[in-house]
């Protein structure tokens, strides 16, 4: 039995995987068990920020494992704390709960502007807009947070008090709001959604209002965040600042972490009791995070993130001139989206047979999330193979 079969046989099938099993990483490339090599311009779903085998990451990971994996958080680590530091520093925010991953970070901000809500109101029955297609997880709360039934209509009955704005339309938010709206969450980038991305106009539309309404700005950040796009939050291009803030995927660069970060007049809704995580920024998780960062400033990474993500586009905009089938490229950064006038399915397949790794964000939209350390002659690799798996599937 091969290994796609005996992941047929052991594990649910919750994921559409694809018959490639992969053994080990490095640099931007990962290898699969008959050592084929792979561009990766997926990076986990956008985690694995320096790609594979980073020495500076490595190493520090290897030491922390010999010090201190794991505590309650009824204690303090060194490790936790400086980490908290850095998210404070680089999120101009004032407090944080980490957590394990983007869903239970979102689940953390949805309770944590009820609870302020109920402060305020004395009452628990508070209600969330939220956008449509957007994507926020897949828990019982998140995913009804998310825009799009197709996640939702078997696992009801979910949380009620949920309602549907339209991205980049100011006013089918103001139509919703009530005075039961506890919080507005937008991802500033939508990922699964089809990379669609906010304008400034209906952000600092939205800042606008929520403090008109003294209701939470709840941005999601955990895709789009820590430099996907090119600054360290997405938000900073817009000039605004959440209320609360969502945070995965690079925040911890392929050790499962997250966080959700509060300014002080929401944050201090939580009580002690309000919230817990076994392992949300464990000593391992408060490594990863400190080192995330220590790696992005000293290297100056984001500066290269924002230098090749301009020549990613330039190669991209090249193809949507030879191709009549690309109807539009969308993104910020190193977060790309290719839409099409047809189903991608067949190029993203020959793609990856092809030794090069995208995937889809809904039927028509090929997803590029490159790690940061990809260079120039990568970008031309990769377009090479994109642009013969478009030939042979148009």
């Amino acid at each position: 039995m091969n290994y796609y079969d005996r992941s047929l046989d052991a594990l649910m099938h919750a994921y559409g995987r694809y018959n490639v099993t992969f053994d080990h990483g490095d640099g931007i490339h990962l290898y699969d068990v008959n050592q084929k090599e792979y561009i990766d311009f997926f990076s986990g779903i956008g985690v694995n920020s320096f790609g594979y085998n980073y020495p500076a990451y490595v190493e520090a990971m290897e030491k922390q494992l010999h010090r201190l994996m794991h505590i309650s958080n009824y204690f303090n680590t060194v490790e936790t704390i400086e980490a908290a530091e850095c998210v404070k520093k680089a999120t101009k925010l004032d407090k944080v709960f980490f957590t394990n991953s983007g869903a239970e970070s979102t689940e953390g901000a949805l309770k944590l502007a009820r609870k302020y809500y109920y402060q305020k109101h004395g009452k628990a029955d508070s209600e969330i807009i939220s956008l449509n297609h957007s994507f926020h997880g897949r828990t019982t709360g998140s995913v009804k947070l998310t825009g799009n039934a197709h996640y939702q209509e078997a696992f009801g009955p979910l949380i009620e008090g949920v309602k549907y704005a339209n991205i980049n339309d100011l006013e089918s938010v103001k139509a919703l709001i009530s005075e039961k709206t506890a919080a507005i969450i937008v991802e500033p980038v939508q990922g699964e959604g089809g990379v669609y991305v906010c304008t400034k106009e209906f952000l600092t539309g939205l800042r606008i209002l929520c403090d008109e309404k003294d209701i939470a700005l709840i941005l999601d950040e955990v895709q789009c965040g820590m430099g996907r796009t090119g600054t360290i939050m997405t938000y900073f291009q817009y000039d605004i600042l959440p209320d609360i803030l969502c945070l995965a995927k690079g925040i911890g660069a392929g050790f499962p972490m997250g966080a959700f970060v509060a300014n002080k007049k929401f944050a201090a809704a939580m009580e002690p009791g309000d919230h817990g995580s076994t392992y949300g920024g464990n000593p391992m998780a408060g490594q990863a995070c400190r080192t995330v960062f220590k790696i992005l400033e000293e290297t100056k990474m984001l500066d290269h993130v924002q230098d090749i993500s301009e020549y990613l586009i330039e190669k991209l905009d090249d193809l949507k001139d030879k191709y009549s089938c690309i109807k539009e490229r969308r993104g910020l950064g190193l977060m790309i989206g290719l839409e099409f006038d047809r189903p991608v399915k067949d190029i993203v397949q020959t793609c990856l047979d092809n030794g090069l790794i995208v995937v889809m964000a809904g039927a028509n939209v090929i997803r590029m999330l490159p790690p940061f350390i990809t260079t120039e002659k990568d970008v031309d690799q990769a377009i090479a193979i994109l642009d013969q798996a478009i030939e042979k599937n148009i």
